[in-house]
């Protein structure tokens, strides 16, 4: 892994891991078990907060704590009802990484982070946001196209990099969104890029605890069945979701129109009517995740969920990555002696 090592050094500094690959959080799959799979390949777990009652919230960061010997990150919703007590928990732990995602984190916020001793990454999905982040002191950037699985900006990874990953320099940047495999990430490497993030990969391997009839719906889908949400109607503002189309996307469509009645009559109010509106994503995700309701429930994917065709461990996954990665490299050195 000469060339490889060369390449990522600088995220591995960074993370304080043998491979400078995240995984992305995700509500309801990225729990310690999840984690710690990773951290024992090699990788860079990040545990899901979403809207975790906060009593659980500190367990499962507890559990992180004892059972990894290397770092892993926790992701923080900056919009989820328990953040303002993630926040206060989060501080006092033994963490290295805080991840924020959501909206944008009020430099206070980041700031009580970095005073505890804490790394602190939040996500990039606009240049303007990127700026903004690099001004209030953050330590790395994620950027993240909107190939991405879940809640997803407007831009693609492809104009991310060329607005982002080539001109901000002073500070690592992570590059996410449609990755699938080693050879992407060897020319993301060769771009700047100091590491990458996961998502869709990592729920389609044995140690994720996701419903096994979530994985066969992952291994069906062709990377045009995730589909992002649309808003209705701008009274209703909605962020959009990436997850392979099913009757919950329609079911998503109707909420909204039938909220939409309900603000102009006067029987909801607009605030209201957006909590409503993550609440059904929230749930809809427990339904998949957990019950295996893939007909009813939110199949959250990106669009490499199409390039995946099987269910690997872990340490396979790693394997594969590292190797296509490395032969990537020496490939393109190869193209220029």
């Amino acid at each position: 892994m000469e060339l490889l090592e060369k390449f990522w050094q600088r995220g591995k500094d960074f993370l304080g891991v043998k491979y400078p690959v995240i995984s992305g959080a995700m509500t309801w799959i990225s729990t310690s078990d999840l984690v710690k799979a990773v951290c024992d390949n090699g990788g860079f777990g990040v545990l899901a907060g979403g809207n975790m009652p906060p009593e659980l919230f500190e367990q499962e960061i507890d559990k992180c704590i004892a059972e990894n010997k290397t770092p892993f990150g926790v992701n923080m919703i900056t919009i989820a009802p328990n953040y303002q007590a993630h926040l206060d928990i989060v501080e006092k732990k033994d963490v290295k990484v805080v991840v924020f995602a959501g909206t944008i984190p009020a430099k206070p916020e980041i700031d009580r982070m970095k005073a505890s001793g804490k790394k602190v990454m939040a996500f990039a999905p606009a240049e303007s946001i990127a700026k903004r982040m690099i001004k209030f002191g953050v330590d790395a950037l994620v950027i993240e196209g909107f190939e991405a699985g879940g809640h997803i900006g407007h831009v693609s990874t492809l104009v991310l990099l060329q607005e982002i990953l080539f001109n901000y320099s002073d500070i690592p940047v992570f590059v996410a969104g449609g990755i699938a495999g080693g050879k992407m990430v060897a020319h993301l490497l060769a771009m700047g890029a100091a590491g990458v993030q996961l998502g869709t990969r990592f729920v389609m391997t044995e140690e994720c605890q996701a419903h096994v009839d979530m994985k066969k719906a992952f291994v069906r889908a062709q990377a045009r069945h995730a589909g992002a949400s649309t808003q209705v109607d701008p009274r209703l503002p909605v962020v959009s979701v990436r997850a392979i189309k099913n009757k919950a996307t329609e079911d998503f469509a109707q909420l909204q129109v039938d909220l939409i009645s309900k603000i102009a009559a006067g029987e909801v109010e607009r605030n209201e009517a957006i909590e409503l509106v993550e609440n059904f994503w929230i749930g809809g995700l427990r339904k998949a995740v957990v019950d295996g309701d893939i007909d009813g429930g939110s199949l959250m994917a990106g669009q490499s969920v199409g390039l995946f065709k099987d269910i690997k461990p872990m340490k396979d996954v790693f394997a594969e990555l590292v190797e296509e990665a490395e032969t990537e490299l020496q490939k393109m050195k190869n193209m220029f002696s």
